[in-house]
């Protein structure tokens, strides 16, 4: 994309912040087409615990990029980068503007700035580190933290696909991965970009997510993860996916009711939300926009200069 093409329109902010429902009136409202940022909503049969949109939204507003592949199937960042640009062309080609909305920080940071062209996957070498890592809980992560500490701080100590993506490279290259992610920290983007981030406050959030869980549970987010644990299961990303990794757990007996499980949700859900704030917090483009300003304001900042 030239730098006289106009830029394109983000929609962002962290989970339960109400991003979807401002950016599916908007889109609606100005004939715009939406690609989806969400990591967890690329995975089919993956309805209730990843809020995708409804039958009817999707057909009132044509949305891409998700129900990509099975849930037992792997799916990365790159990939979701690769089919964007093809989104992106699709939409173009038939005069339609596009409006990417998530809230999955990676996705954005990696579509923005580019790719970091890392070695490739090692299977043998991946299996250990995940042998070694069932075996001694936690040894993934104090490894990385004597090996790479920068990297070590970002990766929470549960995150077993990016620990065993940062001791890969180190073990292939030499290198750190956090040295080689510089790129993310560079001022200005590959292309020009117009973010807003949905903003609501710490009590509001809390309340949404005690709100949302409920609802999801309420109906039939444990259902939802038994049919696909009977019929081809997780891949380990897909399972790791808030609600989902928790669902699991409970039908593997291991919490000792539904209160636990839905606290356990809610806790995950919190920090996710952290995580997102921290990483666009950072961002020093990014418009915020209070979420109860209404879809006027949320184009006022998209086009303004």
């Amino acid at each position: 994309m030239s730098q006289q093409e106009p830029p394109l329109w983000i929609v962002t902010g962290p989970t339960a912040s109400g991003k979807t429902a401002l950016a599916l009136e908007l889109a609606a409202g100005a004939g715009a087409e939406i690609l989806s940022m969400d990591s967890m909503a690329v995975y089919r049969r993956m309805d209730v615990g990843t809020a995708k949109p409804s039958a009817a939204d999707r057909q009132r507003v044509p949305h891409h990029l998700i129900d990509l592949v099975e849930p037992w199937q792997e799916f990365d960042t790159a990939r979701w980068c690769e089919l964007a640009e093809l989104a992106l062309a699709d939409v173009a080609a038939r005069g339609r503007r596009a409006l990417i909305v998530g809230g999955t920080p990676l996705y954005l940071m990696a579509f923005g700035k580019g790719m970091l062209q890392g070695p490739g996957a090692d299977p043998q070498l991946r299996a250990q580190l995940e042998g070694r890592e069932r075996a001694q809980p936690g040894c993934l992560h104090e490894e990385l933290a004597r090996r790479d500490p920068a990297a070590a701080a970002r990766i929470h100590r549960n995150d077993l696909r990016r620990l065993v993506r940062a001791l890969e490279v180190l073990t292939l290259t030499g290198k750190p991965i956090s040295g080689q992610q510089d790129h993310f920290e560079r001022q200005g983007w590959r292309r020009p970009l117009r973010i807003v981030g949905i903003a609501r406050s710490r009590d509001e959030l809390h309340a949404r997510v005690k709100a949302r869980t409920e609802a999801m549970l309420a109906a039939g987010l444990l259902d939802e993860v038994a049919a696909i644990e009977q019929t081809g299961g997780f891949s380990q990303t897909a399972g790791g996916a808030i609600g989902y990794a928790e669902c699991r757990a409970f039908l593997a007996g291991r919490f000792k009711d539904r209160t636990e499980l839905r606290n356990r949700i809610r806790r995950a859900t919190h920090k996710l939300i952290r995580r997102q704030t921290t990483w666009l917090r950072r961002l020093p483009d990014i418009r915020w926009l209070p979420s109860d300003a209404g879809t006027d304001r949320l184009h006022e900042l998209l086009a303004a200069p």
